[in-house]
Formats: C-alpha cells, structure tokens, sequence
C-alpha cells in the first residue's frame, strides 16, 4: 500500500466559509495554487474554492461583502489519510479535481495534489 500521509502536503493554507471572496481570490494568486479548502471552526472540511469558482465572479453583481461559502463547491471529495494512494490517484484520473483534501478524524490534514502524485512515482528514479 502506498502511504497517502507521506505523500500530502500537510500545511495547507485554507479558507473559512466566512473569508471575504476578494480575500480568497488574492490567497490563490499569492500561493499560486488553484483551489483552496474551505474549513469550519473546527477545521472539518466545508468545502472548497478553486479558480473555476472564482471566475463566477465576473457574471455577478460586484459585492464587495461576498463570501466564500457564496461560490465554494460543497460537494467534494476526499480522502482519509489513511486511504491507499491508488484509490486517491483514480478519483484524480477519472475527474476533473486537480486536487482532493485529505482528512484524519474528520478534520482536515492536508491535501493531495496530481502534482504531489507525480513528484512521488518519481522519488524511486531520483
């Protein structure tokens, strides 16, 4: 079995459902990431926001009070970290997800990418 914990990124940033959209939108640009998970006081998994959600933006009225939980996708899949990493890498080949949180206890862990997948098939070559 592949070690699902050994290939995620552990600090993530994330979002609350709360976080004004303007402030997310400029956390995925500064980080330089597509997508961001959406967290719950108690950091379990609300969501998540990605560019795709963002670029709604433009069709609506400019608000500057919008917030996350607005235009975040609720419906998302994840994965126990202690899940096999070829179950998480055909959930990634058979969406369109580029990325899919990662959770222990319900509560967020981390999150793996299909870029974290291809950096660890070629850790063996080196």
């Amino acid at each position: 079995m592949h070690e699902t914990r050994a290939v995620m990124t552990a600090d993530v940033r994330t979002v609350g459902t709360r976080t004004p959209i303007y402030d997310a939108v400029k956390m995925l640009l500064d980080s330089d990431v597509t997508g961001l998970p959406v967290v719950n006081d108690d950091m379990t998994l609300a969501g998540i926001i990605t560019e795709k959600d963002v670029l709604r933006l433009l069709a609506q009225v400019e608000d500057d009070s919008a917030t996350v939980e607005q235009f975040m996708t609720r419906d998302v899949a994840s994965f126990d970290e202690e899940a096999d990493l070829i179950a998480i890498c055909q959930c990634l080949i058979e969406s369109d997800f580029r990325r899919v949180p990662i959770t222990s206890q319900g509560k967020l862990a981390g999150i793996i990418s299909r870029r974290d997948i291809i950096k660890y098939i070629l850790e063996p070559i080196g």
